[in-house]
């Protein structure tokens, strides 16, 4: 073979293997604040971390609501694990992501506890703050199963997430 088609040929397959590679992973971790109206309005607080690729992430999530025995309200403890589908880039800033999940809850009322297996269905926003910092926004879903005091959970937060 000709030595400039052979250049051609590695310039050829290096401009493949750029285009062709997946994109590289991507991390992040998140603390939020947030409400759940089950029963009441109560405060919702914890913690993510995750990662994944352009389109698919996978975070794994710690997250407490307080017990108020006196007024019947159960504490909920739940540590989930969620697959993310999010848009491939933001648009103006904003990157939508639906996410479900599954994982285990501790409902607490008194001395009445229940540990079982949960589900969560929801979905965000994550909008560009400045560099690696986003603001997100998620609404999730729970379901709990054995016999919990509540068997629905809703809980909606706003976090902030720090990308590295």
């Amino acid at each position: 073979m000709h030595p400039l088609a052979r250049r051609w040929w590695h310039v050829a397959a290096v401009v493949a293997a750029a285009v062709i590679a997946p994109a590289p992973a991507a991390a992040d971790i998140t603390a939020f604040l947030g409400v759940t109206p089950t029963p009441e309005t109560r405060l919702a607080r914890g913690i993510g971390a995750g990662g994944g690729l352009v389109v698919v992430a996978f975070e794994t999530e710690l997250a407490w609501i307080g017990e108020d025995a006196g007024n019947g309200r159960p504490g909920l403890t739940t540590v989930m694990g969620n697959v993310l589908l999010q848009t491939p880039v933001a648009i103006g800033g904003v990157q939508l992501y639906g996410t479900s999940g599954l994982g285990v809850y501790r409902e607490r009322l008194g001395e009445t506890s229940e540990t079982a297996v949960a589900a969560n269905l929801g979905g965000g926003v994550k909008i560009g703050v400045a560099g690696p910092l986003k603001l997100r926004l998620d609404y999730r879903l729970f379901r709990l199963r054995g016999a919990p005091i509540h068997d629905v959970y809703h809980r909606a937060y706003a976090g902030a997430t720090l990308g590295f």
